[in-house]
């Protein structure tokens, strides 16, 4: 699917559109990974920025997000709290499981880790977490608070400056926090967990790595930042962050990829495909219980026992787009007789397409004709030519498609 990387957006936790932005290797990526920043930052920090940029470098793709009312990102500060949190990450895992793959890797900086940690296992395909100078109970952050809790208690909400900003903070933000027991969040992981943390952190103090190392279960490391701060600002750390998690985090991608289920044929939706011996190219395929052929013209050096691939391809884009007007035409009891679809395929300069994204070489070029028959108004007529383009073959030949491939 095309998304604009920079400027990606989906709906968090209070319904407000949230801002993201994905960080992807030259390459397929050898995993996703889901990054998520410290409190009051954004995903522009220069932690979250280095440390993708650090890992696309190494195949990692890297998808890093404001959360509510942060960044770019809708909504209200104040209305938000930890508990939201959770649920944009879980938003953002979302997005990245519909869009391309879920998360494998998850990252959190702060009292992003803190959300990470709380957040993962409901993320079952991840299989590696790692923390950054993260708090063992999010209800840490209520020390940054400090000067304000008392208003806030009292007032059910007070300013506080953090950063060098002013933010609006709710009594319910603490009520929040003090509900999420960091040790419960740590105790179910079950993931394999890398902690990193700075001896000289003065914003979270090393004891709270202890914590968290202490009462996660192994697999588990932990890694020394040394003279970092808190924010990682140098660039050096932030590089040295991503080399040893993308080295750490391959042992576990590994494990879990290296022997999947094979497809067997009596899965449905499966379509097995085989040479029949008899000729160069034909070929017996089995979708179900049905039986169809391939093979390649006499001209392309076949024996013209079956369609073509390319034909093949082209009736399953036509049979969607004629069952798909079918399916709308009943719903809205037009008065449609038959659909037919004519469908051609060839290879064009991409010059001469001037909606095409591609401007050099050859691309492919699909010309299909609709004909509709009944009485029909013109109206009626353009809104199935509309509803054509919905069809979920046609869609998935717009849209970024991701053929992992095997030798079984």
């Amino acid at each position: 699917m095309h998304d604009d990387p920079a400027s990606i957006r989906f709906p968090g936790a209070l319904g407000t559109q949230l801002s993201a932005r994905l960080d992807s290797p030259p390459g397929p990526p050898a995993a996703f990974a889901l990054f998520a920043h410290c409190f009051t930052c954004s995903k522009d920090t220069l932690a979250a920025s280095r440390i993708s940029a650090a890992l696309t470098a190494r195949g990692i793709a890297v998808l890093r997000f404001d959360f509510t009312g942060l960044g770019g990102s809708e909504g209200d500060f104040a209305n938000t709290n930890f508990s939201s949190n959770i649920a944009d990450l879980l938003a953002a895992c979302a997005w990245l499981r519909q869009r391309h793959q879920a998360p494998r890797i998850l990252i959190g900086h702060s009292l992003g880790g803190a959300a990470v940690l709380a957040a993962a296992h409901a993320v079952p395909e991840a299989v590696a977490v790692a923390t950054i100078g993260a708090p063992f109970d999010p209800a840490h952050v209520k020390h940054l608070l400090a000067p304000a809790v008392g208003e806030i208690e009292r007032a059910g909400e007070a300013e506080v400056e953090l950063g060098g900003r002013r933010f609006r903070i709710k009594k319910q933000f603490l009520d929040d926090i003090a509900s999420h027991c960091g040790a419960d969040a740590v105790g179910r992981l079950r993931k394999a967990l890398l902690v990193f943390h700075s001896p000289r952190d003065t914003t979270v103090s090393i004891d709270n790595a202890a914590r968290i190392f202490t009462a996660a279960k192994h697999p588990k490391s932990f890694v020394s930042l040394d003279d970092a701060d808190h924010l990682i600002t140098r660039r050096e750390d932030a590089v040295y962050v991503a080399a040893v998690l993308s080295a750490w985090a391959s042992r576990y991608l590994q494990a879990t990829t290296e022997a999947p289920k094979p497809i067997s044929a009596s899965e449905p939706g499966v379509v097995s495909v085989s040479e029949t011996g008899r000729g160069k190219f034909a070929q017996a395929i089995q979708a179900g219980k049905h039986r169809l052929a391939a093979d390649e013209p006499a001209a392309m050096g076949g024996t013209d026992t079956g369609p073509s691939p390319y034909d093949l391809l082209l009736a399953g884009l036509g049979a969607c787009t004629s069952m798909t007007i079918r399916m709308y035409a009943d719903h809205k009891q037009l008065p449609l007789d038959r659909v037919t679809v004519r469908l051609r395929h060839d290879k064009v300069h991409a010059e001469d397409c001037g909606e095409c994204e591609t401007k050099e070489g050859r691309i492919d070029r699909i010309e299909r004709e609709i004909m509709l028959e009944g009485r029909l108004d013109e109206s009626q007529r353009l809104k199935l030519l509309e509803i054509a383009n919905k069809c979920p073959v046609h869609r998935t030949l717009h849209s970024e498609v991701w053929i992992p491939t095997r030798l079984v």
